[in-house]
């Protein structure tokens, strides 16, 4: 064998004097670089598809955190009964459709973007489940939506016929409505409503009478006869608070709320005109309250009408009383013998004739008579211009006493 032969391991010079055996492991390193780089690749693009795609996992989570969430339209078709109370914000309102599950969100009622959400109205409405919070707000004002029993409460009514117009209006019975009016303090009358100066025995129980404000009522479905007189009650107590009612008589009549919500009935009785009836309750506090007159009995004959609405009684026109009538001191409402005013208030009076008690104008007047079927009322200063104004009644049918 000749040395040449020998592969001794010595690389061999090519033509350029580069060893072959250095090519070759030349050539081994770069298939490994490449490999190596090509890996290295593939672990960044895994890498980057792994931070995008958690990435956009990240803004989904990031963008359901802030979108509001609502439901979409007008809803299903189940429905659900709504009342929104009176004085309710928007954000109340928002919570009461939330729980009964006719929006998804508070949020996407109040964020709606409709101002006209400030003009929802009271009420009970029927709307559907699952609406958009925009559908929702429209859906509450469109009054085809509200549930209306509206009941209206003329004025004058006594607190019994009041209860028989609930009573068919609710369909209730009207002995719930007598049992709920046996503790009026119980449905909201302050306590010291009831206290009065003038020396007039209170009633045992306190009556209710009074209390129950002349208006047009629109009561939610299936309201009971406590309910719907408390909403009376709080009416009667929103319409004096506004008018100051209370402070006022007590600062400038001096006298008790109690006495000039009295009085309010009494002028509510015997007056069909609001012009006329600032100058009757000035009459009758001049006669309750000063000397003007040579008597303090208030002659009036809507009190024995009172009574008799009591006793289950038809009322009596003035010219139909008799004269035992007159004459029976037991009536505790006969202000023909008992004087001063009556015990309690002889029906509801409307804010016309509160009015009227709170504020009258000034004068000397103490007698008042109806003359005519129109409701027309004289008033006089002194007997003999009353007896005139009588005169004035004859002649026109209306009177028969003279």
């Amino acid at each position: 064998m000749m040395i040449d032969d020998l592969d001794l391991g010595f690389d061999e010079p090519d033509d350029k004097g580069r060893h072959r055996r250095g090519r070759k492991a030349a050539r081994k390193k770069n298939k490994g670089t490449r490999g190596r780089s090509i890996m290295a690749l593939l672990v960044t693009l895994l890498l980057l598809g792994g931070l995008g795609f958690g990435g956009y996992l990240g803004y989904q989570a990031l963008a359901q955190k802030f979108t509001t969430p609502d439901y979409q339209g007008q809803g299903v078709s189940e429905t659900v009964q709504i009342e929104i109370l009176p004085g309710a914000t928007q954000v109340d309102i928002a919570k009461t459709l939330k729980a009964a599950d006719v929006i998804k969100s508070e949020k996407a009622f109040t964020e709606s973007g409709n101002r006209d959400a400030l003009k929802i109205q009271p009420g009970v409405y029927n709307l559907h489940k699952r609406m958009s919070g925009a559908a929702a707000v429209l859906a509450l004002l469109d009054l085809k939506n509200r549930i209306v029993n509206g009941v209206t409460i003329p004025e004058g009514l006594i607190t019994l016929e009041i209860y028989d117009i609930l009573a068919k209006a609710l369909k209730l019975n009207v002995d719930d409505f007598k049992a709920a009016a046996q503790d009026p303090v119980k449905l909201g009358i302050p306590d010291w409503w009831f206290n009065r100066k003038d020396g007039v025995a209170p009633t045992t129980p306190r009556s209710l009478e009074g209390f129950l404000f002349p208006a047009t009522y629109e009561f939610p479905p299936n309201i009971g006869a406590e309910a719907a007189l408390k909403v009376m009650v709080n009416h009667f107590l929103t319409v004096t608070g506004k008018m100051r009612f209370a402070d006022r008589v007590q600062a400038e009549r001096h006298i008790s709320p109690y006495e000039a919500l009295v009085t309010a009935s009494i002028v509510e009785g015997e007056v069909q005109k609001p012009e006329d009836m600032g100058k009757a309750a000035r009459a009758i506090y001049n006669r309750a309250y000063t000397d003007k007159a040579d008597t303090k009995l208030l002659q009036v004959d809507a009190a024995f009408n009172y009574q008799f609405k009591l006793q289950g009684k038809d009322p009596k026109h003035s010219n139909d009383l008799r004269v035992s009538e007159m004459q029976n001191a037991n009536n505790p409402y006969n202000t023909y013998k008992r004087p001063g005013l009556t015990p309690t208030p002889i029906g509801n009076p409307g804010e016309n004739a509160l009015k009227a008690a709170m504020d009258p104008p000034v004068g000397n007047w103490l007698y008042w008579v109806t003359v005519d079927a129109q409701g027309t009322t004289l008033f006089a200063d002194t007997l003999s211009q009353h007896d005139n104004n009588k005169q004035v009644g004859c002649r026109n049918g209306f009177l028969t006493t003279c």
